[in-house]
């Protein structure tokens, strides 16, 4: 019996690899690695094969993900400086931009001059909502919600919506909610970014 190829073919070495191997399985597989260099080299082929899968199958997030993201890092990063929370109205169709000037207004709400092409900063969060300044350059992806309402009021410039199989246009001061389970995707239209207030709700809010 070949010792060495049963502990190849054990499957230990790839739990090791993907680190769901017990302590004593890992110690086993380093210290028969250090001791024959054909498990190293199954250790390292076995790391390449994975490393080739994930990049094959690997799912690009939205590009609104990123902007999401660093927008809660710096809502929370606020937080802690010392800001209080805040709670924006609930967006509707006669919601107005002044409703919102205790926010657009402040000195901070500005966007910096290397915004991606995707900028938002929060200015209220619940359990329930939230609510949030957008600047958009070009196009987001399609997307799809289920378990929340998502409405926006356009600040300025013009931006197109197309909510499953209509399309839609938008301008400063203009309100659109989208339905639920609606692909749906924002295209702007004019020279400048549109800028808006998003707003998204709880299905049970």
């Amino acid at each position: 019996m070949n010792s060495i190829k049963d502990f190849i073919e054990s499957g230990v070495l790839e739990l090791y690899v993907m680190g769901a191997a017990s302590p004593e399985e890992a110690a086993a597989v380093e210290q028969m690695a250090a001791s024959h260099p054909e498990v190293q080299q199954e250790i390292d082929a076995i790391s390449e094969q994975m490393e080739v899968y994930a990049m094959a199958h690997a799912v690009k997030p939205r590009n609104t993900v990123k902007t999401l993201v660093l927008a809660t890092i710096d809502y929370l990063e606020r937080m802690k400086e010392g800001e209080l929370p805040t709670s924006p109205p609930v967006l509707t169709a006669q919601s107005r931009p002044e409703d919102f000037a205790p926010w657009l207004n402040r000195e901070d709400m500005v966007l910096p001059a290397d915004a991606e092409g995707v900028y938002a900063k929060i200015i209220g969060y619940t359990p329930v909502a939230t609510t949030a300044v957008i600047w958009l350059k070009d196009a987001t992806e399609q997307e799809v919600h289920h378990d929340e309402y998502e409405r926006f009021l356009i600040l300025e410039g013009t931006c197109e919506i197309t909510a499953g199989e209509n399309v839609y246009s938008l301008a400063a001061g203009d309100y659109f909610a989208v339905p639920l389970h609606t692909p749906h995707h924002f295209k702007v239209i004019s020279t400048e970014r549109c800028k808006a207030v998003l707003q998204r709700l709880s299905v049970e809010a």
